[in-house]
């Protein structure tokens, strides 16, 4: 008698809500709403607990947003859902799939969380079917886990629409199911590191936390015995998942190779021996994959990093860049950059742009830099392009945004503290 009741209750609202199940032309799926929050769809049958799903794009990890579907009529067989999301407009440039740094699984009525991939064909993920055979249910649970990549952020608000189909392949109910992506901490690869050498040599590491705000988290120790070196240069670019190499060179004028392990909390590997007789230089600086070597009489070397496995042959032969050098009294080069800035004896700071060999006439970038002891180019901390670090006599560390002028990358005038009390160390890069 129970199911009879039941059937006689579904086949009425059947009639009355959802004609598409009685054999009549299935509707499509409605355009979602820009800017429509949560919840409840026309039929009053699907609803999202909490609103719009808040997504950080980032390394913060995956979120989870619950959607109740109340359905509007009884079929008693396998109920299928789908989310449909709306075509993003192209963008020249992107040419990633939409959705493809977005991964998701999804779940009904409290099973297993399966795949339900954004980054198919069409805009549409296919959620867990379900039998209702089995308690008569007229409500079903999807919970949708959503984990974004920081190149999400640029989706915004998107609402889709959840849509769910019966046995025969007809609508019962859809609605509305918003996500909104914001920037979260960027993954480890993709955040930089400041390096800093004490004066009892301990070499300690800094990672950018991906917010201009406080751009560097608390130090982590690397290792001790770093003193042993007279310079020391980074030669590819480094992040904070323990990737970027560096070059040491100690005071017997030897050269030392330091390949990134791949290992943020061992950074990396042990050091292999390059060569002999680069005493006979006054200054390092990395510069594009390798680095710049300045020797006595003022003339400036590049040595290309070549990636060998045999540390011996790690650099290229050498390339004469140009002399008049030793009017420099600082020297700072990009690791996988090729716009280095040098200050004179005045304090004026001037920026190089490359051209093979040497660079094209020197650009004045401005004076007073006399003011720091320290400069370095790191990648991005407080700026969307590589940042130049300087530290003042009193140990303040300052971060410089930069910007492009033709194709030369300069230093700009914007400059913002992200440190104090580095005067401890006697090495920053």
């Amino acid at each position: 008698m129970r199911k009879r009741v039941i059937l006689s209750i579904a086949t009425a609202l059947a009639v009355a809500v959802a004609p598409a199940a009685l054999g009549g032309t299935a509707v499509a799926a409605s355009t979602p709403v820009a800017g429509a929050t949560a919840s409840t769809a026309s039929t009053g049958t699907v609803s999202q607990e909490g609103g719009p799903l808040v997504v950080p794009s980032g390394e913060e990890g995956p979120v989870t947003t619950r959607v109740t579907v109340r359905l509007s009529h009884y079929t008693g067989g396998r109920m299928k859902a789908r989310l449909l999301l709306p075509t993003r407009p192209y963008e020249p440039g992107n040419e990633d799939p939409s959705y493809s740094a977005v991964t998701s699984t999804c779940a009904v009525n409290g099973g297993a969380f399966q795949p339900c991939s954004w980054d198919s064909p069409y805009n549409v993920a296919a959620l867990p079917e379900v039998d209702t055979r089995a308690g008569y249910d007229t409500i079903l649970t999807y919970d949708i886990r959503v984990d974004a990549h920081s190149y999400a952020e640029y989706l915004g608000k998107v609402t889709a629409t959840l849509e769910v189909t019966d046995e025969a392949g007809a609508v019962t109910d859809r609605g509305p199911v918003a996500f909104q992506f914001v920037k979260g901490t960027p993954e480890a690869n993709l955040r930089t590191t400041v390096l800093a050498r004490d004066k009892s040599g301990v070499l300690w590491q800094y990672e950018s936390s991906g917010r201009f705000d406080k751009p560097l988290k608390a130090r982590t120790r690397i290792g001790g015995g770093w003193n042993a070196y007279t310079a020391i240069v980074p030669v590819t670019f480094r992040t904070a998942a323990g990737q970027g190499d560096l070059m040491a060179r100690d005071k017997d004028g030897v050269l030392w190779y330091y390949e990134g392990s791949g290992n943020t909390a061992a950074p990396f590997k042990p050091r292999a021996r390059v060569g002999g007789g680069w005493n006979q230089y006054t200054a390092f600086t990395g510069y594009g994959t390798g680095l710049l070597a300045r020797d006595k009489a003022g003339k400036l070397w590049r040595y290309s990093f070549t990636g060998a496995d045999d540390p011996r042959y790690v650099l290229e032969g050498r390339t004469d860049m140009g002399g008049g050098w030793n009017i420099y009294t600082a020297i700072a080069g990009q690791a996988q950059g090729y716009n280095p800035v040098a200050r004179d004896k005045d304090g004026v700071l001037w920026a190089y742009d490359t051209r093979f060999p040497g660079f094209y006439p020197r650009v004045r970038v401005g004076g007073g830099w006399n003011a720091y002891n320290s400069l370095a180019w790191t990648g991005r901390l407080t700026s969307s392009n590589a940042n130049l670090i300087a530290r003042d006599t009193s140990g303040k560390l300052w971060s410089y945004d930069s910007a492009y002028r033709n194709s030369n990358l300069i230093p700009t005038s914007t400059r913002k503290q992200i440190g104090y009390g580095w005067d401890i160390y006697d090495t920053i890069l």
